[in-house]
């Protein structure tokens, strides 16, 4: 009876074993961020309990590591999860719907799958030569970033569900009303030409299944690959989040942010696009105005700003768009966002 065994070869126990024992790592160091954070502001660098420097460091090194952590360990996840269904499957299953119920499919989609920036011109030229019309990618390229699902599962932890549901619900009207509004206006003119001469079907995967030890590799690589673009404009988030924890004043950014001023909420809008961060970024700078007392409604205005009318993204998508589309689209979402804001800061 010789070798009978080396179908169980196949299997990656060693890949397994490794993701395991990362799971157990990222537990424990999970739940030891916060007593090393204050230990660090408090007991390495000296500073009293309470002090603004104190506060800032010690919201510092906690946020930094906890949204890194959150943030690698939501991306191999749905990384992972993601590989079951290829984008030619995304784009066949969004091919052919009607407008409301494509928008709507568009824009859900968008919220669970983590397609950054840098995916959007393969994603818009692999929509466009599938056949999907243009207000139907519109709307799942506005509701990836606006809606980001480690946002959402960090806003849910900190200030509950019912901040975390109005945020998911105002994403996703955003995002379907903009794709059925540019639907409407009938702006394929304003897409470059050279999309439309693209054919599709030079990918001929079909059928492909990839192994067990492939999907664990591929989402190991785009761990890696987006947390090494990432962390930066995570580091600068928590950094700027930080300066407003420890220093500024209750009604500085609070009254800039704050409930009573009809121009607050545009004034988010306009402060929140040029600190371009992705989602896990803005959240700490969010949280601290919100402890600071500017009113909810403002500050998602912010945050979506923030993520939504994101600078390198308009900037990559100029190579498929020409600069009236993108000028209009942002349009749309300004005005969106705006309105979103104002709703909010009157029902709560």
């Amino acid at each position: 009876m010789n070798q009978s065994m080396p179908i169980k070869e196949n299997f990656p126990w060693k890949k397994m074993s490794l993701v395991l024992f990362s799971l157990i790592l990222w537990l424990l160091a999970y739940n030891l961020i916060e007593p090393l954070a204050n230990w660090i502001a408090y007991t390495l660098f000296s500073q009293p309990q309470g002090s603004h420097l104190g506060e800032s460091l010690a919201f510092f090194f906690y946020d930094v590591p906890k949204i890194i952590l959150l943030l690698g360990g939501m991306i191999f996840l749905i990384t992972f999860l993601r590989s079951f269904f290829s984008p030619e499957q995304t784009r066949a299953w969004l091919g052919g719907k009607r407008e409301g119920v494509g928008n709507t499919l568009a824009a859900l989609l968008g919220v669970v799958t983590p397609f950054c920036s840098c995916s959007a011109v393969p994603l818009f030229i692999g929509f466009v030569e599938s056949g999907i019309p243009l207000g139907v990618t519109f709307s799942f390229l506005t509701a990836t970033p606006v809606v980001n699902e480690v946002a959402l599962v960090m806003l849910f932890g900190l200030f509950g569900w019912k901040v975390a549901g109005l945020y998911l619900v105002s994403g996703l009207v955003i995002a379907v009303l903009a794709g059925v509004l540019i639907g409407r206006l009938n702006l394929e003119r304003y897409v470059e030409d050279f999309v439309w001469q693209i054919k599709a079907g030079a990918q001929a995967e079909a059928g492909y299944k990839p192994s067990l030890e492939e999907r664990i590799s591929q989402a190991w690589g785009a761990t890696k690959e987006i947390v090494g673009k990432v962390w930066l404009y995570v580091v600068v988030g928590i950094a700027i989040g930080a300066g407003i924890h420890g220093y500024v004043p209750e009604d500085a950014m609070a009254t800039i942010l704050g409930k009573g001023a009809w121009w607050s909420v545009p004034a988010g809008v306009i402060l929140g696009i040029p600190l371009y961060s992705n989602a896990a970024g803005v959240i700490p700078v969010v949280h601290a105005l919100m402890e600071k007392g500017a009113a909810l409604g403002t500050v998602l205005a912010f945050m979506m700003s923030v993520v939504g009318l994101s600078l390198p993204e308009m900037v990559i998508l100029r190579r498929v768009l020409k600069p009236q589309l993108i000028g209009i689209f942002i349009a749309i979402l300004t005005v969106a966002i705006i309105i979103t804001g104002y709703l909010f800061n009157l029902v709560l």
